[in-house]
């Protein structure tokens, strides 16, 4: 059994669906109003440039998507933000909390001890090319 709307007519049940269609969907373009459009960056903007060393700091790879931007972020899910800043054994006891895999728990024991780590950045360039 088909539950309509009892006020209406199919006819007009038929017409108000067709226009919140774009509402409903979320069709890309879909604002109807000019003004409602979002104005392109100012003048006074800065652009946004990525140096070759990486986006964040030395050793940081640029770009998401990258074989290394891909392998910095994997490495990065495994350090708990409660574990920096650092030392190697607390960012070994966060890579085990967080069930890290043994390629990220070999490049952290390779870290040298008595060195504290104020973020991921930090570690991924101490570790670069300890372990791949």
């Amino acid at each position: 059994m088909e539950r309509g709307n009892t006020k209406h007519g199919p006819v007009l049940d038929e017409q108000m669906k067709s226009e919140t269609r774009g509402t409903i969907q979320g069709t890309v373009g879909g604002r109807a109003e000019e003004w409602k459009m979002p104005e392109p960056a100012g003048e006074d903007q800065p652009e946004v440039t990525v140096a070759p060393g990486g986006a964040y700091g030395r050793g940081v790879p640029a770009g998401v998507g990258s074989p290394k931007g891909e392998a910095f972020s994997r490495f990065g899910t495994y350090i708990g933000l409660s574990a920096l800043p650092g030392d190697r054994a607390a960012l070994e006891q966060s890579a085990r909390v967080l069930e890290a895999p043994d390629d990220v728990m070999r490049r952290l024991a390779l870290l040298p001890e008595g060195t504290v780590y104020e973020n991921v950045a930090q570690v991924w360039d101490a570790s670069e090319g300890s372990t791949a």
